[in-house]
């Protein structure tokens, strides 16, 4: 059966060539994802609810909306976060945590620093960030020289209402260690419920905001001590994780650690780097 059978026996539930096209080259204009046509099924299944919340019957109706009467100026958010993939688990790809804590943080705060900066640079629906949190914590506790804070940014505006309300499935914070889950994380009063939150204090210690990786210049202020930008590198083509991977590197205080997930390399760019553990580098 053609293409063309297929939309003509089922409007709406297909999306042409012409506008997946269209759509793709958007996606990646404004996020760096890369949306080959392997991606079509998965795009029109995320993109069916916004059908719905848009009152429009089918993708041509919806593409119509997006690029011809100016509804990008109000879909744009809509459309990147149900394209955005957001996997994440707390203490995630472990050893770069206990890098973190017992070389990175100590050598930090051996140097001088009183407030050790750091950023989830692409922070999901939180787990990264508060683990984060929760080792900074652990090491700064009882000390008077030195304390943390902890900026997390995502594009997906979803994942960071999720973040700040810090709301999890009781199962999934299973990777954290007991001492800390009695510590750091709130058990629900109806069992029943079988969910866990993160507790108001270390909450309090993270800042949210959205920020896309894309943008020429990330406005976080002063230099960070410690960069996480895992797993997402993964979705970009090599000129925009060169793009993405300098400006970090603007970011980060000299000294400063950077951590990328285990699938990524910064093979073949050249960034004021060191390499000092298995994608961990260090700013020269």
């Amino acid at each position: 059966m053609s293409m063309a059978a297929v939309e003509t026996q089922l409007p709406g539930d297909r999306i042409s060539k012409r506008n997946f096209e269209k759509l793709a080259r958007f996606i990646y204009d404004y996020s760096g994802i890369k949306m080959p046509p392997t991606k079509l099924t998965m795009l029109e299944g995320r993109l069916r609810r916004r059908l719905r919340a848009t009152n429009h019957s089918t993708f041509d109706d919806y593409c119509d909306f997006l690029f011809h009467h100016d509804g990008l100026a109000q879909e744009t958010i809509y459309l990147i976060d149900v394209v955005t993939t957001n996997k994440t688990d707390f203490f995630r790809e472990a050893k770069h945590f206990d890098y973190l804590q017992s070389a990175a943080l100590p050598a930090i705060a051996s140097s001088g620093v009183r407030t050790i900066r750091t950023w989830s640079s692409a922070c999901s629906t939180g787990a990264e960030p508060y683990t984060m949190a929760m080792v900074l914590a652990e090491f700064t506790e009882g000390r008077n020289d030195v304390s943390y804070s902890v900026l997390a940014t995502d594009l997906s505006t979803d994942v960071l209402q999720t973040a700040r309300r810090g709301i999890y499935p009781e199962d999934l914070i299973a990777p954290v260690p007991r001492d800390l889950q009695r510590k750091y994380v709130l058990t629900a009063k109806q069992p029943d419920r079988r969910e866990v939150r993160i507790t108001p204090k270390l909450r309090s210690r993270i800042g949210f905001a959205r920020m896309n990786l894309m943008d020429e210049k990330y406005s976080i202020g002063e230099p960070m001590h410690v960069i996480f930008c895992r797993n997402v590198l993964i979705y970009f083509d090599k000129q925009t994780q060169a793009g993405v991977l300098n400006r970090l590197c603007d970011c980060l205080a000299k000294g400063g650690y950077m951590f990328i997930g285990h699938s990524e390399s910064i093979t073949g760019f050249d960034l004021p780097l060191k390499q000092v553990s298995n994608t961990v580098f260090q700013r020269i």
